[in-house]
């Protein structure tokens, strides 16, 4: 029997190794990596300045891919622009809307806490993920959406090159896994320009440092608060928008917790607070999620031991390296 198991474990490491193989996992790898980086990245820039562990962070980006889905599934119907036209609208519409009621709930609720301990944003935070789940789910039921499963109307809309799948060389990969790559390239981008090239990102940086010494230059720090909780939450809605045409995640009312977990983990394993190690940490995640899932798929078969091993990763990262890969002593302040 052992010696069975050995042989096919074998077989396996020889298939896992062959180069058409090492590259579409690589490939799958770098399309988790970039809907990680995506998801995680308004959790740590929130974070990083605020100080602020935002939990109602998974159920705005399930409102993105909501809100996205309907406006793509409205457009398309519509023929007044192509699908992937409609999917473009439904970023910037998401992002607004998501940012508009990520300023007011940082207007009306966090900042009242500001003075106080970490613990009261944390519960006001999750009662708001309470509150915004089950509104949802009260809607989407009222409308026959079936909160429990996926959506398939916003499914359906994908371009038809993003059901294909593309070959390049050794390398075989979906259309949907090398848009996410780009669009996750693209949008990391945008954000390390903006925090890096642009005269508000130095203000945001340097608020992160020192929130006093800030304040003291003549910069109205809490309303940079206010603008980095709204691009904070914005992201979280254009990540939904992404995640609506992927096929593990889909526009259900359960995804608010499905991303939150996942969100956390790369947020954590990078180094709370960075938005390099956030990248790094989403790389790093992605990876050996892919690496994981062909090997419990094709050679273990044993699906869901995958999402464990991104778990295994966080527990090993805390252990050998307790603030992360990239994080510091202290982050965010008010």
């Amino acid at each position: 029997m052992t010696g069975v198991v050995l042989a096919g474990l074998g077989a396996a490491l020889g298939e896992f190794v062959r180069p058409s193989t090492l590259a579409s996992v690589v490939v799958d790898g770098l399309a988790k990596a970039a809907l990680y980086v995506m998801i995680a990245s308004g959790l740590t820039l929130i974070f990083g300045l605020m100080g602020v562990l935002n939990f109602a962070h998974g159920s705005l980006t399930m409102l993105g891919a909501y809100l996205g889905g309907l406006l793509v599934v409205a457009l398309a119907a519509s023929g007044a622009v192509t699908q992937l036209a409609a999917f473009f609208v439904a970023v910037v519409v998401a992002f607004a809307a998501l940012a508009a009621l990520g300023t007011a709930v940082e207007v009306g609720l966090i900042r009242r806490l500001y003075d106080r301990p970490p613990i009261y944003q944390i519960l006001l935070t999750f009662g708001l993920t309470l509150v915004l789940d089950e509104l949802a789910r009260i809607v989407v039921l009222f409308y026959g959406l079936q909160p429990q499963s996926d959506w398939q109307a916003a499914f359906g809309t994908k371009p038809a090159f993003l059901t294909t799948r593309v070959g390049i060389g050794p390398i075989s990969a979906s259309g949907l896994a090398l848009f996410e790559i780009a669009f996750g390239v693209l949008t990391v981008a945008g954000i390390w320009a903006f925090l890096t090239r642009t005269r508000y990102g130095l203000v945001i940086r340097a608020g992160s440092e020192d929130a006093e010494m800030t304040q003291a230059l003549g910069i109205d720090v809490r309303r940079v608060f206010t603008v980095v909780f709204a691009l904070g939450t914005g992201l979280a809605g254009v990540a939904g928008v992404l995640l609506m045409w992927d096929p593990k995640w889909g526009a259900s009312v359960p995804v608010a917790s499905e991303t939150l977990l996942p969100a956390f983990v790369v947020v954590i394993v990078g180094g709370l607070g960075t938005f390099r190690g956030t990248v790094v940490a989403a790389l790093l995640v992605g990876l050996v999620d892919a690496a994981m899932s062909w090997w419990f798929v094709n050679a273990i078969d044993f699906a869901g031991l995958p999402e464990m091993t991104v778990f295994l990763i966080l527990v090993v990262v805390l252990v050998l390296r307790p603030r992360g890969l990239f994080g510091v002593e202290e982050v965010g302040g008010h």
